[in-house]
């Protein structure tokens, strides 16, 4: 294993990405400070000032929905609207399910960086399947301390053929078991928009596409000093979190330039609105800046589900939700547009909605 002493840190890049070792790697040479390419910058911290402890975000008990499902879905549609971030517990996704999924995330990540660096984006035989670290390496001006797989789902069939054998059947898993959950609170939401049924036009529209990520945050000296992802939104409809004991994540609240933990709930869900349903809800539900602390003392995993339109739709107002007169703050946009948008950029908080805004 290469040590701090027998790497050039001056070109940290290079080991990092172009070697595939990733921010693991340097985590595992036991590093006593923080290299200065992964500083950021003070207002990108993440400091205790802005941090509140007595407030949560809401945890919603999707037990109830075979018995009262209006309930269920008004708690949903609120925490939709209020935060844009909610926990669910009871959703019947099996604790065997999501520990399989954790514990296959460990074993991708324990391979060696030449296993993984074969689904980097140089050496991919597919843009399916993504092995990187950080965001966007070239566009940042400070990078963030995490290594992760993207995984883009066509079929079980490309699945098969092409996402790596140390995850495969547990990503898998997750996402099939996901989808039950998904329609559940596709449902509910649309439901608050006056959307009285999802016929197959707006199922695709809503979950016309799928990714599920794993994320690996190693330890990190000097955790203070950056981040294991900057302020951002997702680009999702949906996105569907599983965060492991450790803790990290945080959610701005709304209107406010303050943060809020997310504090880990064993066998709970993390849900949040991504842009493309605050863009199809006129705004009525709320895509919200969120980030990622790194920890000091232990690694960190997370599985997020991104629940997407297809990348040839067009998206914009619903038109349900114009239907009373309301006037359309976002114009029709082909998302693959908006993605693109998103991923050629450092994360910047919320900045990426504006290039749906009608000016």
């Amino acid at each position: 294993m290469p040590t701090a002493a027998s790497i050039d840190l001056s070109n940290i890049t290079d080991f990092v990405v172009n070697g595939g070792h990733g921010v693991k790697g340097l985590s595992e040479m036991g590093l006593q400070k923080l290299p200065k390419q992964y500083i950021q910058p003070m207002e990108e911290r993440i400091t205790k000032s802005t941090v509140i402890l007595d407030d949560q975000i809401p945890v919603i008990d999707m037990s109830n929905w075979n018995i009262d499902n209006k309930l269920v879905g008004e708690k949903v549609c609120n925490a939709a609207e209020k935060w844009g971030f909610f926990q669910i517990i009871n959703h019947d996704i099996s604790l065997e399910v999501l520990e399989s999924v954790k514990e296959a995330t460990y074993r991708f990540f324990k391979q060696p960086a030449e296993e993984k660096n074969k689904h980097s984006k140089e050496n991919s035989s597919t843009n399916n399947v993504r092995y990187g670290t950080s965001f966007t390496p070239k566009a940042e001006k400070a990078l963030e301390w995490k290594d992760y797989l993207s995984l883009f789902y066509i079929s079980d069939e490309d699945a098969a053929a092409l996402w790596p054998s140390a995850l495969r059947d547990e990503a898998l898993d997750f996402l099939r078991n996901s989808e039950v959950v998904i329609k559940k609170l596709l449902e509910a939401l649309m439901k608050g928009l006056n959307v009285k049924e999802i016929d197959q036009t707006k199922e695709s529209l809503l979950m016309g596409s799928k990714r599920i990520n794993v994320n690996y945050y190693p330890k990190c000296p000097n955790p203070e000093l950056t981040v294991g992802v900057g302020r951002h939104s997702d680009v999702s409809t949906l996105t569907i979190l599983l965060q492991d004991n450790i803790g990290g994540l945080y959610v701005k609240k709304l209107d406010s330039d303050t943060w809020v933990h997310v504090p880990p709930i064993h066998g709970a869900l993390v849900i949040n609105i991504g842009d493309a349903l605050q863009i199809m809800s006129n705004g009525r539900y709320k895509s919200i800046e969120h980030r990622v602390m790194t920890n000091g003392n232990n690694n960190r995993i997370s599985v997020p589900i991104f629940v997407n339109p297809k990348p040839s739709d067009v998206i914009g107002p619903l038109a349900e939700v114009l239907e009373s007169g309301e006037e359309p703050i976002y114009k029709q946009v082909l998302y693959s547009d908006y993605v693109k948008h998103f991923f050629r950029k450092a994360h910047d908080g919320k900045d990426t909605v504006d290039f749906a805004k009608i000016n």
